[in-house]
């Protein structure tokens, strides 16, 4: 069973794209490069549907450095707690990608992104293609593509709609909903599908400074049944995760 394995990775290619398009620039010269940056006290890591630390909190942090022409390098990190025999305890993922405005509606996010471990006693390790649509800052469909799901050599296919639905200046909420086409990882010769959703209130405060964002946000996460086939009721499920982020 993968969840022997396995907690589960973290929240979907949306969520990584949001975070890194929501990353706050630091002011530069023209033609200079951007250096932005955030950091994170989450109850719970989340990813795709299913928990990163059993339940635990994290902590997260990440900084980006972007290129006029759009073209961006980026790291991010969070504490992580899988089956006790992986002995991981850290995660990394590095993006290479490009990122900007097709016209004054619509917006493209494309990269590579590489998931590594470093701290485990197996190879984890895996990389990913994802894209992410944007119109007019509320919407957004993503999808990502690795011949290496989760570290197993089996293709998985992911793919993510959400909507950002803003009540005043401070007030929004989030909706997502996703599905992971994953090709046999358990080995079971079969598909091992699962379909996820999100639904999160966020509250930004005032006053932090030019450049600089303090949110708190909550998020209901729901996963279908065949999540917790393959991850395990402790895993999957139904969960509530509160964060505070700064964004600097």
């Amino acid at each position: 069973m993968l969840s022997q394995v396995f907690s589960g990775r973290r929240a979907g290619i949306a969520a990584r794209s949001a975070a890194c398009a929501g990353l706050l620039s630091c002011a530069a010269p023209a033609g200079a490069a951007t250096l932005a940056g955030n950091a994170t006290l989450t109850t719970d890591y989340v990813w795709r549907g299913s928990t990163q630390t059993q339940g635990d909190p994290a902590v997260q942090a990440g900084f980006r450095i972007a290129g006029d022409s759009g073209v961006y390098g980026s790291v991010w990190a969070s504490n992580v707690e899988f089956a006790p025999q992986t002995h991981a305890s850290s995660e990394f993922d590095y993006a290479i990608g490009w990122a900007g405005n097709l016209d004054e509606d619509w917006a493209l996010d494309v990269n590579v992104l590489h998931y590594r471990y470093p701290s485990t006693a197996t190879d984890l390790n895996w990389t990913e293609l994802n894209g992410t649509v944007t119109w007019k800052g509320n919407y957004w469909a993503s999808l990502g593509w690795s011949n290496t799901a989760l570290g197993y050599d089996e293709r998985g296919v992911y793919g993510l709609v959400g909507a950002r639905m803003p009540v005043n200046e401070r007030l929004r909420f989030e909706a997502t909903l996703a599905h992971y086409a994953l090709k046999d990882v358990n080995g079971d010769r079969r598909d091992d599908d699962y379909t996820h959703g999100s639904i999160s209130a966020v509250w930004a405060f005032a006053g932090i400074g030019e450049g600089r964002a303090l949110e708190v946000r909550l998020t209901a996460h729901g996963t279908d049944s065949k999540a917790k086939e393959f991850f395990g009721d402790k895993s999957a499920g139904s969960r509530i995760e509160a964060a505070l982020q700064a964004s600097f």
